[in-house]
């Protein structure tokens, strides 16, 4: 039986993979471009000196083993019959066992030597001459609980971790007690430490963007000393970052299945000198084959005693849904006015396997259409993105021009929010380009996901488009008369999310009574119209942790979208200063005011208020429009107060101000009309107050207007303590990543937890 063992960090020197890489030219230039330098030059003559470098050194040591790896198979001609690998090796052990390809591999290397090289502050050392018994016994007596153990290379030497003023203080103690060397290493962090949980946690949510294959060839995990559970390989690999690299105990596991030949592939002897010191120094471990099947088997029983699957990120939600837009996760990122969920948001959620929406809402048609061309340039190879439609009552030819620029451009799929009803601009966008397939089923080129909290409007969705709008769109040769036959053979939506009570425009709604009425309403619909396609039901509003997304997955939702947790990060397009206020919300910290937009209509709309005066401001605007039928019947001390507090000018100055934004026959209107007047002159506040916000206006915090629900404040109080807590390490798809990795997670824990063992 013969192994391949790999090496890892420390086995790299200036001249490794002499020859390899003229040998393997078509990897090494992948390698090149992932990289963004020349592998060769830097293995080979490392001019700058940043072969010692983490960074360099862990994707320079992996093109090594790899080529190395498949120069052997060249030479040999057959595989081994195991494979491990220390550390950074146990990356090229599963190469070898075809877990991942080359250019995934170095992709994985290549962030993990990013992210543990920021991990300063902490040092190793190797503990030569102690067995483990001994080394634990100093460990106790002399309560250095700062310490933990990186590496058991073999019987007779262990690597620690921690502070690096712990590791150098930590020298005489165990000189004291025997060791015949402390060798401090020159490395920039305590790797393979609890120190390192922050660097884990960034690399679980890049690493979720990655498949596994089934493996070919036994790998023997570092964590574990035991080969690794094809179910397990993801999480397997991420906790080895901050787990105990147990080298020792992986040979003599390897010795008990009667491997006698343990060859070292890559630079340097280090570990074969390992492999003979282990041999010398211990006995085979023995692993009785029924042991080993009770260490592997990971069942989650039903009541029933009926064996289920574990739940994996990529595995929640509507498969269909998912292959219908071409995504890896059942994850949305709703979209937030004014562009705050931004172009970069968006292409960010794409290439994460995810979409996301454009804030299209209030943003100027020119400025619209460049988001739309950074959009497409950049997911240029089939990524998911849409964009956001959004209701305007009082200006219908905004919604209009959109849908001309949507069409235009080839916009795909969009979202529909705060639609009360069908209107004829979203009707059109849905029938332009429908055909029938080679099956006579009429298909969509264009598809709409709906937010949704409300029955009627529902209703509306679920069914054809209205005929009156279809007649009417076919008399102005809007749409073609193929297009107005083939309107009623499908529903005006592809798809629903269900709004419960979130940022922004809201309905207070529950998502425990609507998720469920929805999908009864759906199954109705479906039954009366006998539609050819079923239509999925997301579920949106207090999502910002773990728990709730598996409760809305449980409640029966086939997709999830998030919304005010993407406000506080890089990618959104607002300005610091909220963002620096939004960090420190709890699930508290959120009011309803009137919503700007449909002032008039007394909607509401949940804001911000801890360290802002606008929900109070707005609410009192509303209520003196209410009970005033113009703003010359408002006594002139609160009229006073308002400018001086609120607008920071006069009235008529606002006025003015909306004399020169406003069409001429809304300004008439206005002047026909006291209590129109009055509405125009305090939906002006409204937009400073959102001005203020986005330009981060230092001097005035108060009148912020940002719209936030309380998933915001849990997510904060979830990621307290982590790399996350900071907004500035927020990235939307590394947290769109790590919210369905740990919802997998605790929906196994919990499904373990309630069935019968």
């Amino acid at each position: 039986m013969i192994a391949y063992l790999f090496p890892g960090q420390g086995a790299q020197a200036k001249g490794m993979g002499v020859g390899l890489f003229d040998e393997f030219q078509e990897l090494v230039a992948k390698a090149d471009a992932i990289l963004g330098y020349s592998i060769k030059k830097l293995c080979l003559e490392d001019p700058a000196n940043q072969l010692g470098q983490t960074d360099f050194t862990q994707p320079a040591l992996f093109v090594v083993n790899a080529l190395s790896y498949l120069n052997k198979l060249k030479e040999t001609g057959r595989k081994p019959d195991y494979v491990a690998g220390h550390s950074l090796g146990e990356y090229n052990a599963l190469f070898a066992a075809e877990a991942f390809d080359f250019e995934t591999g170095l992709k994985l290397v290549k962030k993990r030597g990013e992210l543990m090289v920021k991990a300063t502050g902490g040092g190793m050392a190797a503990v030569i001459g102690l067995n483990k018994e001994a080394f634990r016994e100093v460990i106790e007596k002399n309560n250095l609980r700062e310490i933990d153990v990186a590496n058991f290379n073999s019987p007779s030497q262990i690597v620690i971790s921690g502070p690096k003023d712990m590791i150098e203080q930590t020298q005489p103690i165990f000189e004291d007690a025997g060791a015949t060397n402390y060798v401090i290493l020159n490395v920039s962090g305590a790797f393979h430490s609890r120190y390192l949980e922050d660097a884990r946690q960034r690399f679980e949510a890049y690493a979720s963007q990655f498949e596994f294959s089934k493996l070919k060839i036994p790998v023997i995990s570092n964590i574990y000393a035991r080969p690794y559970r094809q179910q397990d390989v993801r999480s397997t690999l991420i906790d080895q970052i901050v787990s105990p690299v147990k080298w020792s105990e992986s040979i003599r596991y390897l010795m008990g299945k009667n491997v006698t030949q343990f060859i070292q592939v890559g630079p340097g002897k280090v570990i074969t000198g390992l492999v003979n010191a282990i041999q010398r120094e211990a006995e085979p471990l023995i692993v009785r084959e029924d042991e080993e099947r009770s260490e592997q088997v990971q069942e989650v029983k039903s009541k029933n005693g009926i064996a289920g699957q574990r739940f994996t990120a990529e595995s929640l939600g509507h498969g269909e849904f998912k292959q219908y837009y071409g995504l890896k996760y059942a994850y949305l990122m709703g979209s937030m006015y004014k562009g705050i969920s931004s172009k970069e948001m968006v292409v960010k959620a794409g290439k994460a396997g995810m979409m996301g929406f454009f804030g299209a809402g209030g943003v100027k048609i020119e400025a619209l259409e460049e988001a739309i061309k950074y959009i497409q340039k950049e997911l240029n190879q089939g990524e998911a993105y849409g964009m956001n439609l959004i209701h305007v009552p009082d200006h219908l030819e905004i919604e209009n021009n959109i849908v001309d620029l949507y069409i235009k451009y080839g916009v795909r799929t969009i979202e529909a929010s705060a639609f009360m009803s069908i209107t004829p601009s979203l009707v059109r966008y849905r029938l332009k380009g429908l055909k029938r397939n080679e099956k006579g089923i009429v298909t969509p080129q264009n598809r709409i996901i709906a937010k949704v909290s409300r029955p009627e409007v529902v209703e509306a969705f679920l069914s054809p488009a209205p005929q009156n709008i279809v007649n009417k769109l076919l008399e102005e040769n809007r749409i073609s008369r193929d297009e107005a036959r083939m309107a009623m053979e499908i529903p005006m939506v592809d798809d629903l999310c269900v709004e419960a009570d979130s940022g922004g425009h809201t309905d207070h709604a529950v998502a425990y009574v609507l998720v469920p009425l929805m999908l009864k309403m759906r199954d109705e619909a479906l039954l009366k119209y006998k539609y050819n396609k079923s239509i999925r039901v997301g579920a949106a509003g207090g999502i910002g942790t773990p728990q709730a997304a598996a409760a809305a997955f449980i409640l029966g939702a086939d997709f999830i979208m998030t919304g005010s947790i993407n406000q506080c990060t890089v990618e959104a397009g607002t300005s610091d200063d909220v963002k620096d206020l939004l960090q420190q919300l709890n699930i508290q910290d959120t009011d309803y005011a009137p919503a700007g937009d449909m002032f008039e209509m007394g909607a509401k709309i949940q804001v911000m208020k801890k360290g802002v005066f606008f929900p109070a401001r707005a609410n009192k605007l509303y209520d003196l429009y209410r009970n005033y039928n113009s703003i010359d019947e408002i006594d002139s001390g609160t009229k006073k107060y308002i400018e001086e507090k609120y607008f920071k000018k006069s009235i008529e100055q606002v006025y003015e101000d909306i004399k020169a934004y406003y069409p001429a026959e809304i300004i008439e209107k206005a002047e026909r009309i006291p209590k129109r007047k009055m509405a125009l002159i305090f939906r002006w506040y409204f937009t400073y107050s959102t001005r203020l916000a986005m330009n981060g206006d230092k001097h005035s915090k108060v009148d912020y207007q940002v719209h936030c629900g309380p998933a915001l404040g849990a997510f904060n109080q979830w990621v307290k303590g982590t790399i996350f807590e900071n907004w500035k390490n927020r990235h939307v798809d590394e947290i769109g990543q790590k919210i369905m990795v740990e919802t997998a997670e605790y929906l196994n824990e919990r499904y373990k937890a309630l069935t019968i063992m």
